[in-house]
């Protein structure tokens, strides 16, 4: 509201350590350098924007958000800054509070527009070679907290619904920030193949080579959302942004870019929820709770799932549903909770099962297989294992399992499977085999972008410390020194792997 301080902007305008006047002149020299020559900021405007929260015409928002994007190194957009105007088309109806911190959900009309800007921000970071580690993480239950009521609502498909006299055309926030265009079902169904593409490739060789391509259809696709289609073709692209989001976030994930993977979790959520898949929303989120127990932050995933199981609605299919359990199951593992892990597998493992296959596979679950139920296992009792030693039977027992099923060519998977038998070896005093499968990891790890690979590996690592006395284990841990990439700082507010 105008005439109270900006406090989003006043908190990132700490964090650039710009003065007034300063920040004034890169204004100035930012907004002609995109076209606006005519622009002139003073100190004194760049005051009011702070202490009295008036919001600047266009194009400043979108010059603010570049400027505080390349100084921060992380994507900062016009939502980030406070700087949405209310009660306009296309924006957010909330600024945020403190229920909602992070300003979400937003407006149902508001979305294409978020997930447009924060992808071609974060293709400018690309470009340039920045990285995204200069914000923390939205806590779990924060998330969690500021979504339950909206995702418990049934989707709001006004946007979906086609306009009878003008069929095509795009809203006015559209023009000035994609080229947006119509598209027709044959694009879509191109759009939908280059989904599975890419996901192959991810499970393939880890998040990091594909990454940038992933976020540039992304951010082609909220172009595309600008337009209003026919309802069917309007869902089925927002079916296509989520997929696409998920996997954006996944790979952020996988490569160590944990506030932006978090923002595309979100992002997904919403997209689905604009096609009206609230399944596919609450699996979105469930990828949030994945990236918190990895964070070791596994209370804060448990928020994140249980508003996964409830706001998916009615339509949650048991596989899923199987995969779900696993998350919260390796969650309660990191809390030492063994009694309630092994209760939740055993949830998963029945769920698994029941499916008789008479609906309809979702595409978005078809890489959820046997082997990874079995991995999931693995993983839930190797971790439990570092605080009851006696579970790394059990993670070896499935360990094995999986890794007699892994035949598809998902190397990222065969990585974890390994490591999770390596460290069940060594937490069960059985150095040489751990140390063969170890290498087997090792090895494959050479060809894979994935970050989270090697922190996985730096945990089996530090078990191995044990035993350095024994010349093999000794070797091998040179071996995993000389060839452990280069590591940037983690995140800030991340937890440790």
């Amino acid at each position: 509201m105008a005439g109270q301080p900006n406090a989003r902007l006043t908190d990132l305008f700490g964090l650039a350590g710009w003065s007034k006047g300063e920040l004034a002149r890169l204004v100035n020299r930012q907004a002609a350098a995109m076209g606006h020559p005519q622009l002139a900021t003073d100190t004194s405007r760049v005051r009011r924007w702070i202490d009295t929260g008036e919001i600047p015409r266009d194009p400043v928002p979108r010059v603010l958000a570049v400027l505080f994007t390349e100084r921060l190194g992380r994507v900062v957009t016009i939502e980030d800054l406070g700087l949405v105007r209310h009660g306009r088309a296309g924006r957010r109806q909330s600024g945020g509070s403190a229920e909602h911190p992070d300003g979400v959900p937003w407006a149902p009309e508001r979305t294409a527009a978020v997930l447009t800007e924060f992808t071609g921000m974060d293709l400018m970071l690309n470009r340039r070679g920045l990285v995204g580690a200069g914000a923390a993480l939205t806590a779990g239950s924060a998330l969690s907290g500021a979504m339950h009521d909206w995702l418990h609502t049934d989707p709001v498909l006004r946007a979906d619904a086609p306009d009878f006299d003008q069929p095509l055309h795009a809203g006015a926030a559209g023009f000035d920030r994609y080229d947006a265009a119509p598209v027709g079902s044959q694009e879509v169904e191109e759009l939908e193949r280059s989904v599975e593409v890419f996901r192959a490739w991810d499970a393939a060789r880890g998040g990091g080579l594909q990454r940038k391509a992933v976020v540039g259809q992304l951010n082609e696709v909220g172009g595309m959302l600008a337009y209003r289609h026919s309802a069917h073709l309007q869902r089925r692209l927002w079916g296509v942004a989520a997929n696409l989001a998920v996997l954006a976030g996944w790979m952020s994930h996988d490569v160590g870019l944990e506030p932006t993977a978090q923002k595309y979790f979100v992002i997904a959520a919403h997209a689905a929820r604009e096609g009206g898949d609230r399944p596919r929303a609450g699996e979105a989120l469930s990828r949030a709770a994945r990236q918190m127990v990895h964070l070791g932050r596994p209370e804060e995933a448990m928020d994140l799932m249980g508003l996964a199981h409830s706001g998916s609605g009615e339509r949650l299919q048991p596989r899923t549903k199987a995969m779900f359990h696993t998350i919260e199951a390796w969650a309660l593992a990191s809390m030492g909770k063994g009694q309630a892990m092994r209760r939740t597998l055993g949830q998963a493992e029945d769920l698994f099962v029941s499916e008789k296959g008479e609906a309809e596979r979702l595409d978005w679950m078809q890489t959820f297989k046997a082997e990874d139920l079995y991995g999931m296992h693995a993983l839930a009792f190797r971790t439990l294992a570092e605080s009851d030693p006696g579970a790394a039977a059990h993670a070896r027992f499935y360990a094995e399992k999986a890794l007699a099923l892994r035949v598809d060519g998902r190397e990222r998977s065969k990585i974890f499977d390994h490591l999770s038998m390596a460290s069940a070896c060594f937490i069960g005093a059985d150095p040489e085999q751990a140390a063969r499968y170890a290498r087997l990891a090792l090895t494959a790890m050479g060809s894979n972008s994935s970050r989270r690979t090697w922190d996985r590996l730096l945990q089996m690592n530090r078990l191995a410390a044990q035993y350095a006395s024994c010349p093999t284990i000794s070797e091998l841990r040179e071996e995993i020194r000389l060839a452990t990439p280069r590591r940037r700082p983690r995140n800030p507010g991340a937890a440790p792997a």
